[in-house]
């Protein structure tokens, strides 16, 4: 397969599409997706369609990191551009509430 050649519109429209498809992976111990609650760092497109998804956990050793890639690599089959997807857990800055957005703040009740 040859390199996409995509122009920086449709690279971010397609990372657009990512998280949109991203906000249908749900935290289970929180009930409130991955996007809202601040643990996507980074989309990045490379070439050949292949996404690299930075992401962070709440806490370290999480239990649930194979639920949640698993259920990212499910969620990223409904972005056409993308044939591939890695996951890379990044530590880095460390997670904390303010990385939520408004909504998760809310739903969570978190000030």
């Amino acid at each position: 397969m040859e390199p996409t050649n995509w122009n920086e519109d449709k690279v971010n429209e397609i990372k657009g599409n990512i998280l949109t498809a991203l906000e249908q992976v749900i935290d289970p111990e929180l009930n409130i997706d991955i996007v809202n609650l601040g643990l996507v760092y980074g989309v990045e497109l490379v070439e050949e369609n292949h996404c690299v998804i930075k992401l962070t956990l709440t806490t370290m050793g999480c239990p649930l990191v194979d639920t949640i890639t698993n259920d990212i690599m499910k969620a990223m089959q409904a972005v056409p551009e993308v044939l591939s997807t890695e996951v890379k857990l990044v530590w880095y800055p460390a997670w904390d509430t303010s990385k939520m957005s408004r909504y998760a703040r809310i739903a969570l009740g978190v000030r």
